[in-house]
């Protein structure tokens, strides 16, 4: 059984401090605390719902919804990996392994350091720079395995050593 840390609600406050309080900020207010937390904890959807007059059930409806939104925590550096034609073709599925496996976590899950989360995304846009790893909002390209290692701090020489 894991224990939760406390979530500040001293952020949320002053998040919401910021905007009227209107159902019609409602996903603005979501998108500040996302970025403030990495993550929409239940005791912020609380108070968003009752400053913002909005239904709790609405809330979740809007935070699980998007994609953008998160319920559970990520990580400082969220990696997404590109897995659309064009960066499947040139290797995003091996870039893909790489990166889960020497960070031993799945595609949607989190290290539980929270350093990193990945996802594997459908596609970012960048087709001529394939394969695309973005991290946080830095779009990364022609990444290749060695990259990948790069992008989490795992060196040539370590990653031969098998570390």
């Amino acid at each position: 059984m894991s224990i939760k840390p406390a979530v500040d609600l001293k952020i949320a406050e002053q998040i919401l401090a910021r905007y009227p309080a209107e159902p019609r900020h409602l996903i603005s207010v979501l998108q500040d605390c996302q970025l403030a937390y990495r993550y929409l904890p239940r005791e912020v959807l609380e108070l968003v719902a009752r400053r913002l007059a909005v239904p709790i059930g609405k809330v979740y409806g809007v935070a699980t919804f998007y994609k953008a939104f998160s319920l559970t925590p990520r990580g400082e550096k969220v990696l997404r990996v590109c897995t659309g034609t064009a960066c499947h073709i040139r290797g995003a599925p091996l870039i893909l392994n790489e990166l889960c496996s020497r960070l031993r976590i799945k595609p949607g899950e989190t290290t539980g350091d929270l350093k990193y989360s990945i996802e594997a995304v459908n596609c970012v846009g960048a087709c001529a720079l394939a394969p695309v790893v973005v991290v946080n909002d830095v779009a990364n390209g022609q990444v290749n395995v060695t990259k990948a290692r790069r992008l989490i701090g795992v060196s040539t020489a370590a990653a031969k050593d098998g570390n």
